[in-house]
């Protein structure tokens, strides 16, 4: 069964716990990734879903960074968020915080892309237009192997990620590129 929670909704949860606006871009980045993936997965009706996980996969980070993806559960009980999605929320912290490991497509792909996006965005913001239109997927590997430039973003993760799917890390990285390509070229801002 899955967790009936509307975006809006989780988007109101995770306020309660995140404050800081880069937290809160992540979060929406990563939903709008989610999101994507789903439906180029042949998941498009569980693209709203995907687009929650995405959402409250940080949902503890900023408020208890030492206890990250293991006070998730409470905080997400506590919001009446089904284990589904905290199963799928605590697996994007394998291998570093949990010992829950991603099994579900939709949980491999978290996992491989939440770092990945942000060291995209950092790779896109050093360029002219500060935007993914015109980002290569070459830009990124290239970045990706200067391990001082968004040090924050694992390598490890990502490339155990894109293992964790089956895929080539160019093909990882190409997908990420489309789907922030597709979110930045949809979003609203208010």
């Amino acid at each position: 069964m899955r967790t009936t929670v509307t975006e809006s909704e989780a988007w109101a949860i995770l306020k309660r716990y995140n404050q800081e606006a880069f937290h809160l871009q992540h979060a929406e980045t990563v939903a709008a990734v989610m999101r994507w993936f789903a439906q180029e997965q042949g998941f498009g009706e569980e693209k709203d879903y995907w687009a929650v996980v995405g959402l409250l996969h940080d949902i503890d980070f900023e408020a208890y960074p030492a206890e990250h993806c293991r006070k998730a559960p409470e905080l997400l009980r506590a919001n009446n968020i089904g284990e589904d999605v905290i199963r799928a929320v605590v697996s994007h912290g394998y291998g570093i915080a949990v010992d829950v490991k991603p099994e579900h497509l939709m949980e491999k792909i978290l996992y491989a892309t939440d770092e990945l996006t942000g060291l995209v965005w950092a790779v896109a913001l050093m360029r002219p237009s500060k935007s993914v239109s015109d980002l290569e997927t070459k830009s990124v590997k290239k970045k990706f192997k200067t391990l001082n430039f968004a040090a924050g973003c694992s390598r490890e993760v990502i490339a155990q990620g894109a293992a964790m799917l089956g895929w080539e890390l160019d093909t990882l990285i190409d997908k990420t590129i489309q789907a922030m390509r597709f979110w930045e070229s949809h979003r609203v801002v208010a």
